[in-house]
C-alpha cells in the first residue's frame, strides 16, 4: 500500500517566511507567510514534485518514518489518486488503448486520466485503479 504522507521540515526563512522542505523528496521545497500557509503550500509542492517523479519515469520515494522536529504533510487526495493511477499504469506495462478497453472508455478520456496536469475527479481515478488491479483506501487522522 502506498501512503502519500511525507515528513516536512519547517524553518524560518530570511524574510519573515517559513521555508518547507522534505528530506525524502528534495525536489519539493516551498515557503509560506505563516505555519498554516506554509503547510498549504507544502501540500501543493509535494504533489507537484511526486507528479514530476512519475513524468520522469522514476519510482516514488518511500516516505520516511516520523521524526522529532518534522511535520507530516499529505498529498491532496485528488492528486494522490492521480499519482497512484499514473504509477500503477507505468508499472502495469500496458498501452493507453488497453486501459481504455479495460475501462470501456473512449481513448480521449483515458488520455485525460493519464495526463498528470489534467484535473480528474476521484471516481474515474478509482475506476482506473481497479482496472489496473489496485484499490483506493482512504484514511484520516488528526491534523498536524
Amino acid at each position: 500500500m502506498i501512503t502519500m504522507e511525507y515528513q516536512a521540515l519547517l524553518e524560518p526563512g530570511e524574510t519573515d517566511v517559513i521555508v518547507v522542505s522534505f528530506p525524502d523528496v528534495p525536489e519539493a521545497i516551498t515557503q509560506g507567510d505563516d505555519r498554516e500557509d506554509a503547510l498549504e503550500q507544502a501540500q501543493d509542492a509535494l504533489g507537484l514534485a511526486l507528479l514530476t517523479y512519475i513524468e520522469l519515469g522514476r519510482d516514488l520515494p518511500a516516505p520516511g518514518k516520523p521524526k522529532k522536529g518534522l511535520v507530516p504533510v499529505c498529498v491532496e487526495p485528488a492528486t494522490a489518486a492521480k499519482i497512484a493511477v499514473l504509477d500503477a499504469f507505468r508499472k502495469a506495462g500496458i498501452t493507453k488503448s488497453e486501459l481504455a478497453e479495460r475501462l470501456g472508455k473512449d481513448h480521449k478520456e483515458v488520455r485525460r486520466i493519464l495526463d498528470p496536469m489534467h484535473l480528474t475527479k476521484i471516481g474515474p481515478l478509482n475506476e482506473a485503479l481497479r482496472a489496473l488491479g489496485h484499490r483506493m483506501v482512504i484514511s484520516f487522522g488528526k491534523a498536524a
